[in-house]
């Protein structure tokens, strides 16, 4: 066969029209690559967008509570300072009445601090008197 005769083979197969009565869709049959139905990928990218908003929302719950985990912290630590102040505080008055009775002299505000733990001069009394026999 020659090539004058493929040329008359290509040239009977032609149409009235001038088509070789081929598909005109060109390329090759079945899905394209890269290509997925549209349903499923609005489906796939629904469920991602899904899954996203779930993992923001966590995120922002998790912000949330660490944040009041930090604030009560906070104000737990401020509490337990000023209760630290005030027993330095306390814990000065008393150092300093201990060195007035360490030098025989009666500190200010000890019968307030007397009076406070109920050992005032009248309770005193009932140790200083002597039993009845």
């Amino acid at each position: 066969m020659d090539f004058a005769g493929f040329d008359m083979m290509q040239a009977d197969n032609t149409d009235q029209d001038g088509s070789r009565g081929e598909r005109k869709e060109s390329g090759k049959r079945g899905r394209k690559p890269g290509r997925k139905a549209e349903k499923s990928d609005m489906r796939a990218k629904l469920a991602q967008q899904m899954v996203l908003e779930r993992s923001r929302q966590s995120a922002r719950e998790c912000r949330a509570r660490k944040k009041l985990r930090y604030q009560y912290l906070e104000e737990l630590v401020a509490d337990r300072e000023k209760a630290v102040f005030a027993l330095r505080e306390e814990l000065e008055k008393y150092s300093q009445m201990s060195k007035e009775l360490a030098q025989n002299n009666i500190p200010q505000g000890m019968d307030d601090l007397l009076a406070e733990m109920g050992m005032t001069q009248a309770g005193n009394d009932a140790f200083d008197s002597k039993p009845s026999v």
